[in-house]
C-alpha cells in the first residue's frame, strides 16, 4: 500500500486518505459534460498537486530513518505521467484541449491507484549519480511520453485531412494549434528527449560496477535510444514525416517503456520477484 505504515510523514490512515481524494479529483477532472469543463480543469489541478506530494513523501521516502528511493515500475510510471500533466498543464495555458485533459486525468487516476497496490520497494542511495541518473532517467520517459501524446494527436489531424468534407472542417478547433506547428512541436519533444536519455544512459554506464548487455534494463535502453537517433537521423536527412516518423517514435517509446518500467512490471507483478 503506498504510504508505509513505516512512514511518519502522516499520521496513521492519512495516506490512504490522500491517493483517496487524489484519486476523486482525477475522476472528476474526466468528467466529459461540458458545464462541468471547468471544474473538470480545477479538478485536475488539484489532482496534479495531491499526485505530486504523494510523490514527494513515498519515492522520496519522506518520514524514514534512512535515506532512499522508493523504486519500481509503478512508482517510475506514476511520476512520467505526473509529469506529462505539468507539460500538457502548461501548454494548456495557450492551446485549449479538452479532450486530452480527459485522457490524461484517466491516466493519473490509473497510474495513483496502481502505484498504491504496487508502491515498490524502498532502495538505499548507494552513488551520488544515482539520484542524477533517476532523474534524468523518468525525464527522459516523460518528455518521450509528450512527443507520443502529440504524435498521437498529429496522425489523428491526418487522418481527418485524409477523410476530407466535414472532418476537415473541425480540424483547427479539434487541434488548437495549425498542422505543421504540432508536427515541430511533436519533435522538439523527441530531441529534447533525446539528448535528456543520452545523459541518462551515460551516466547510468559511469554508474555501473560492471556493464552487462543481459541487464533487461541496459538492452532496452540503449536500444531505444538507437531507435531515437535514427528517427531524428531520417528526419533531419531524409525529410521523414507523417506515419513513418510517428511510428519510429511509438517504436522507441514502446522499448524504453519496456527498459525499466517493463521489465520491472514482469519481476514485481508477474515473477512476485523484489527490484533487483
Amino acid at each position: 500500500m503506498i504510504l508505509s505504515t513505516a512512514t511518519s510523514a502522516l499520521a496513521p490512515g492519512g495516506g490512504m486518505l490522500l491517493v483517496s481524494v487524489t484519486l476523486a479529483l482525477y475522476l472528476l477532472a474526466t468528467a466529459p459534460v461540458l458545464a462541468l469543463r471547468r471544474f473538470s480543469t480545477a479538478a485536475l489541478v488539484g489532482g496534479w498537486i495531491l499526485h505530486g506530494l504523494l510523490l514527494v513523501i513515498d519515492i522520496a521516502g519522506v518520514g524514514l530513518n534512512e535515506p532512499g528511493a522508493r523504486l519500481g515500475f509503478a512508482p517510475v510510471l506514476s511520476m512520467t505521467v505526473w509529469l506529462v500533466i505539468a507539460v500538457y498543464s502548461v501548454e494548456s495555458r495557450f492551446v485549449p484541449l479538452p479532450a486530452v485533459r480527459q485522457w490524461l486525468a484517466l491516466a493519473g487516476l490509473i497510474v495513483v491507484a496502481v502505484c498504491a497496490a504496487f508502491p515498490g520497494e524502498m532502495r538505499p542511495i548507494t552513488s551520488r549519480l544515482a539520484p542524477l541518473h533517476f532523474a534524468l532517467g523518468v525525464g527522459a520517459y516523460a518528455l518521450f511520453g509528450a512527443a507520443v501524446l502529440h504524435a498521437l494527436m498529429l496522425d489523428a489531424a491526418e487522418r481527418r485531412l485524409r477523410s476530407g468534407g466535414a472532418a476537415r472542417a473541425r480540424l483547427p478547433q479539434a487541434l488548437g494549434m495549425p498542422l505543421l506547428q504540432l508536427e515541430r512541436l511533436t519533435f522538439r519533444f523527441v530531441e529534447i528527449g533525446f539528448v535528456v536519455l543520452t545523459g541518462a544512459v551515460l551516466l547510468g554506464a559511469a554508474n555501473m560496477v560492471q556493464w552487462r548487455w543481459s541487464d533487461h534494463k541496459v538492452f532496452f535502453s540503449i536500444l531505444a535510444w538507437l531507435v531515437f537517433a535514427a528517427l531524428l537521423l531520417g528526419r533531419h536527412f531524409r525529410g521523414w514525416r507523417g506515419r513513418r516518423a510517428t511510428g519510429w517514435l511509438y517504436a522507441g517509446a514502446v522499448l524504453l517503456l519496456l527498459g525499466y518500467a517493463g521489465s520491472r512490471f514482469v519481476l514485481e507483478v508477474l515473477l512476485g520477484r523484489p527490484p533487483a
